[in-house]
């Protein structure tokens, strides 16, 4: 079923954030950004790890922020394109790290100037309708905008935007130029909704980065099923008269979060309380990582 368009903050407060969240931040530049950060596929295999405690009751809800120094994230369906294998060296021959993920969506590019916000929820016994999970990032990202920048997040609309790379119903875009999508992934127990958020940088290079990567994979097969880029379609917040810096970005998030009456328990504070740590280089992680890639690899 298609979502409608609407304008975020004018739909009103979208869902609840449960009263309780630990924050955990993997940012680049931050100490644990190490070389195992530096693999695309950590970043995933990490929230698979927690997506699990938090279904099994081991850690409360989780709030997840980070990034990747640069890298390509496919999708499965783009990494089977006829010319995939060699589109994703030629990307890694630039320094351009790449992978295949295994929660839904087409390729995205990250990097420094892209924020990753990921809410990790435990799952109602019977939900099925992951719509309302949706509205609720899109809010809570609307609002972090607003914390700074009130007259660009009230331009924010939720519509999928025909020529992006990864399109979606609950695309974000200032003037029908995409900064956001969302995804989601389920467990049995516990599910995460997912956002890539452009915050800094050029959106028509990143666009003609992915455009380019289908052009070779696809081979110039125009039968194929893969997004048609168009890079004039991106953007980051900053070309849209919104922030330009990942740490005022990441400060909204929090302060949205607080405003919703929400407690972000760091993830050190946790583990004082409680003993519970997971960390990029925890074997558990690492192991995750390692299936992911033997299991999604082309």
């Amino acid at each position: 079923m298609r979502s409608e368009p609407y304008n975020v903050l004018e739909n009103g407060v979208a869902g609840r954030l449960p009263e309780e969240m630990v924050l955990f931040t993997h940012l680049s530049g931050e100490a644990e950004e190490t070389e195992s950060g530096q693999d695309m596929l950590i970043p995933f295999a990490f929230e698979e790890m927690l997506c699990r405690d938090v279904g099994a009751g081991q850690v409360p809800p989780v709030l997840h922020l980070w990034s990747h120094p640069g890298g390509v994230a496919l999708g499965l369906r783009d990494s089977r394109l006829p010319r995939a294998g060699a589109a994703m060296q030629a990307l890694e021959e630039q320094g351009i790290r790449t992978a295949v993920r295994h929660s839904g969506g087409a390729a995205v590019p990250l990097d420094a100037g892209i924020v990753n916000v990921s809410l990790l929820l435990p799952k109602s016994p019977g939900k099925l309708d992951f719509h309302d999970d949706f509205r609720l990032l899109a809010s809570l990202i609307a609002e972090a905008v607003a914390v700074s920048h009130p007259q660009a997040a009230a331009l924010i609309r939720a519509e999928e935007v025909t020529g992006s790379y990864c399109p979606g119903d609950f695309d974000l875009a200032i003037g029908g130029r995409k900064f956001c999508g969302i995804a989601q992934r389920r467990q049995s127990n516990a599910y995460f909704v997912h956002a890539f958020v452009v915050v800094s940088g050029s959106g028509l290079a990143r666009g003609e980065l992915i455009r380019s990567f289908y052009a070779e994979a696809a081979d110039g097969d125009e039968s194929l099923d893969y997004p048609r880029v168009r890079p004039d379609t991106i953007a980051a917040l900053g070309e849209l008269g919104g922030l330009d810096s990942a740490a005022v970005f990441t400060a909204g998030i929090r302060q949205a979060a607080a405003r919703r009456g929400t407690l972000l328990k760091p993830a050190d504070r946790l583990q004082q309380e409680t003993g519970f740590s997971l960390q990029y280089g925890d074997p558990r992680v690492l192991e995750a990582a390692r299936v992911l890639r033997e299991r999604y690899a082309r």
